[in-house]
């Protein structure tokens, strides 16, 4: 896994703060953003110690945005939103950004934690299991010794009581984490990020099953299958029953969106948005 460094020359991270571009994907507004400025934003937003949070989006999520109201609306507010998915990314190119990449969820915590080691910056992560955190903080504390790791907790799979709730938030701020990953799943990470921005004292992350794959609980698909959009593929291999009709389903309506839209132009163009 190649390490990136969000480091930008003299007065290139204000301005690639101050400045966002987005193009929409199916109605969805996604940022057209380099791998240098989302980790120098990312970064710049954690060094002041913003509440911000940003969405990972790939085709699964962008069709789900139509058929769930508040999933929509929290992937519209987020502070940034990126191609998590290589047909995202690819539509933005045909869009006109052609060097577009595919900025994903995995590669951008774990690009990010060589940035905070160096920077001495805590994180926190939030979500998955108890055992699969475990095998994570082994992972990390091979990889990046000089991490702060504020903590990590594995919510119940229900809702929170409110004191359950606030209790969360009081243990991630009094941390001192500056990023928190979250790891909940689509769309229950987005949906609390949104819910929590304002009250949690941190950037947050929604990085979907990033600590499964990292911790070694969830086997990641070859390089070349994820270079070529069939990360996909390889993970309805690995679980047909569970994933068929997530997969099926959601890539034809991707699909079908994405040829509706390049075929009546109904995109508007590039616009600058501040975040």
């Amino acid at each position: 896994m190649n390490g990136g460094s969000s480091e930008l020359r003299g007065g290139d991270v204000e301005r690639v703060r101050k400045m966002r571009v987005t193009r929409p994907v199916l109605g969805v507004p996604i940022d057209v953003v380099s791998w240098e400025t989302a980790l120098a934003r990312i970064a710049d937003w954690a060094d002041k110690k913003e509440s911000r949070y940003v969405c990972l989006c790939n085709a699964h999520s962008l069709v789900t945005t139509k058929g769930d109201q508040r999933f929509a609306e929290a992937v519209e507010g987020a502070d940034m939103a990126t191609p998590d998915g290589m047909p995202v990314a690819w539509m933005l190119r045909r869009l006109g950004h052609a060097e577009q990449e595919r900025i994903n969820g995995p590669d951008l915590m774990w690009r990010h934690c060589v940035d905070a080691e160096r920077r001495g910056e805590a994180v926190y992560f939030l979500g998955s299991t108890t055992e699969t955190l475990t095998k994570l903080r082994t992972r990390l504390a091979e990889d990046f010794p000089r991490l702060t790791v504020a903590g990590m907790h594995s919510p119940p799979f229900r809702p929170l009581t409110e004191s359950e709730d606030q209790e969360l938030i009081n243990s991630i701020n009094e941390s001192g984490a500056r990023v928190v990953f979250v790891g909940l799943g689509c769309p229950k990470q987005e949906i609390w990020m949104a819910e929590h921005r304002g009250r949690i004292r941190a950037v947050m992350m929604g990085v979907g099953a990033a600590f499964s794959y990292h911790a070694g609980t969830l086997k990641r698909a070859p390089v070349w299958m994820r270079n070529h959009g069939l990360e996909w593929l390889y993970r309805l291999a690995s679980e047909p029953r569970r994933l068929w009709k997530r997969y099926f389903v959601t890539n034809i309506l991707f699909v079908l969106g994405a040829v509706r839209q390049l075929a009546f132009d109904q995109s508007d163009s590039g616009r600058s948005r501040r975040p």
